[in-house]
């Protein structure tokens, strides 16, 4: 018997929290797709040379992009499509990011 007074319809929904889709600048130009429930944090990791592989030829330089998600399998979704698009694609997403904080 459980001495707890508390009703379980009274409990509040667990709210998850975002996670992102981000891309990163590397030092030749080229991007980096991931995802994180903190860029910010991942990036420096990434800058470090403890975030991936793909910055061992040539590091991190900037956070570029990043779009909030629901859950970690939306930004998971979200990162397959981000990564089939062609370069120039997604340097239209870096450019609608960067468009959006002059404004």
């Amino acid at each position: 018997m459980s001495t707890d007074n508390e009703n379980p319809a009274d409990a509040k929904p667990a709210v998850s929290k975002p996670w992102f889709v981000y891309l990163v600048r590397a030092a030749n130009g080229s991007l980096y797709c991931g995802i994180s429930d903190d860029p910010v944090r991942r990036f420096a990791k990434h800058q470090s040379g403890k975030g991936a592989r793909f910055f061992l030829s040539s590091p991190a330089m900037a956070l570029v992009y990043t779009e909030a998600c629901r859950d970690k399998s939306e930004a998971l979704r979200q990162e397959r499509l981000i990564k089939k698009l062609k370069k120039s694609a997604k340097e239209c997403l870096v450019a609608s990011a960067t468009a959006d904080l002059s404004t």
